[in-house]
């Protein structure tokens, strides 16, 4: 992946994380040749309408309330001038870096189509921008998730006309400053540029695929965890039978089933049938009902986003007829960002429920009369004296709990902006950053379980014999946590240990290792 050519049509999921997460020029991001020409010739449309003297909302007209304002030819340019210098109010702590690179790539590839009104050369400074890492400061707060992401696309703009601060190279300086270092000159907008930059959905769609990401690696780590704790707790896998799931046949929930089977095969930590203890607490038994319904709003939330991603969000836009070359003007809403939130929102909350069933199964792993003294009371010998693994089942129902906060959906709200001509909005970057603060809060929830888990294992090596194998996708997700943490004998300082297993949970180390 050397070289990213935009087009407008084809952006994936992994070109937006290589991005996200590469450094500058690598891998480059170019636009097609094709693209190039669609670009020119729409940028060409909005001289000939300039030329006609028709009147187009945002390229001679103001923005929202003002869209019956006429702006003379002379002051057009002005206009897309003041749209970002006006427009770049939002406040707050500012985007990481690999969600600002999202932005850029997204907002980028969208304007590619060539309904936009772009010139090519505006279009390529912004790529310039992306590949010479020259990251804008983007507060994360202000943008409403209808007429698009306008406060943080303003800020993410502002560099192009000379404004606006920018990360460089380790420093917080000025864009002006970032562009003369990296040999840049900033420009002056044309018609319909302004409005181009900053109407769409490229802050919501960053945080939607990068978090869709996330939430995809952290299913597979809460099968693992999940399994090893399973294991841990001598419990059977007998709940997971494909004849069971056949009988109410939701795929994911089968998929999941059959994935727990996979990762706890030749395992002999499991507990084989027996009558007098035929079945194992929810947490265990329903994994494939509650990861698999979970698995179903993650495939969801990528749909949305494989779509929105190659869309066209900004307004109005441009179309011309191949036959006649007549130039056309719609206005429209493809700036509103109701599909996103929606898939934002059930994506939250079906992840919380991610963390609310480990942080269960750590609080079993914990608790000795839960699991019916299979491990002692919160994993530590001479219980009293040490308080053992107590204190991190409650960092982990904190965390839970928070999520329940977060997981109230940000779309069932809306508030009238601009004189009540955009009277509803999405609240889809609101959408987008709760359910940032979920994946993270989870994270940790799934670090706490693993950490438990392979406490209780050692506890249980004590009992059944070292030398006994665990499951086939246990067995590295165990010796990784080894590697890194060890078996805690008496109380020590653990937050260091959480945080590194929070690390191999984050960077996907967990879900490698038991491949």
């Amino acid at each position: 992946m050397e070289t990213i050519y935009l087009d407008g049509t084809s952006l994936t999921f992994d070109q937006v994380y290589a991005i996200a997460h590469g450094e500058p020029n690598s891998p480059r991001v170019e636009i097609s040749a094709d693209a190039k020409k669609l670009v020119t010739r729409a940028a060409d449309a909005v001289q000939t309408l300039l030329e006609r003297g028709v009147i187009a909302y945002g390229i001679t007209t103001g923005f929202g309330a003002f869209k019956d304002r006429i702006i003379p030819p002379d002051q057009v340019e002005l206009l897309q001038h003041n749209i970002l210098v006006s427009h770049a109010v939002g406040v707050g702590d500012a985007f990481d870096i690999p969600t600002t690179r999202a932005i850029m790539l997204i907002r980028a590839n969208t304007l590619s189509r060539g309904h936009s009104g772009i010139r090519l050369s505006t279009l390529q400074l912004l790529i310039d921008m992306l590949n010479a890492g020259i990251h804008p400061i983007i507060p994360e707060k202000g943008s409403l998730g209808a007429s698009g992401d306008l406060a943080p696309l303003a800020h993410m703009a502002l560099p192009i006309i000379g404004e606006g601060v920018v990360e460089y190279q380790g420093e917080k300086i000025s864009g002006a400053e970032a562009f003369k270092r990296a040999k840049l000159n900033p420009i002056k907008l044309a018609a319909k540029e302004g409005l181009a930059l900053t109407n769409g959905t490229s802050v919501m769609t960053a945080l939607g695929v990068l978090q869709t990401l996330r939430a995809e690696r952290y299913s597979q780590t809460a099968d693992i965890a999940g399994c090893l704790s399973l294991e841990a707790l001598n419990g059977t896998d007998l709940a997971f039978d494909e004849r069971i799931h056949a009988l109410r046949p939701f795929p994911r929930q089968m998929e999941c089933a059959s994935n727990l089977r996979s990762i706890l095969k030749d395992s002999e930590f499991k507990r084989e049938h027996s009558s007098l203890n035929v079945q194992d607490a929810y947490t265990l038994r329903c994994m494939p009902q509650v990861h698999g319904a979970i698995r179903d709003a993650i495939a969801y939330s990528r749909w949305v986003f494989e779509i929105e991603l190659n869309a066209v969000t900004d307004n109005p836009l441009i179309f011309i007829d191949d036959a006649t070359n007549e130039i056309s003007v719609l206005s429209g809403g493809n700036f509103h960002g109701e599909p996103l939130a929606i898939a934002m929102d059930y994506l939250a909350f079906s992840v919380a429920e991610l963390g609310n069933i480990s942080e269960r199964r750590t609080m079993r792993l914990t608790d000795e009369s839960s699991n019916t003294h299979t491990l002692p009371a919160f994993l530590t010998n001479e219980g009293g004296l040490n308080s053992g693994f107590m204190i991190l089942q409650y960092t982990a129902a904190a965390l839970a709990t928070e999520n329940k906060v977060l997981s109230h959906p940000a779309s069932v709200d809306t508030i009238p902006t601009s004189a009540n001509v955009e009277d509803h909005v999405s609240m889809g970057a609101t959408a987008g950053i709760k359910l940032r603060g979920v994946v993270d809060n989870v994270e940790r929830i799934l670090a706490i379980e693993l950490m438990s888990a392979a406490q209780g294992i050692d506890f249980r090596k004590q009992i059944i014999g070292a030398e006994k194998n665990l499951g086939q996708g246990t067995r590295g997700a165990y010796a990784l946590i080894r590697e890194h943490i060890p078996f805690i004998e008496a109380d020590t300082v653990m937050y260091g240990y959480m945080e590194t297993m929070r690390q191999l949970v984050a960077d996907g180390a967990v879900v490698g290792k038991s491949l």
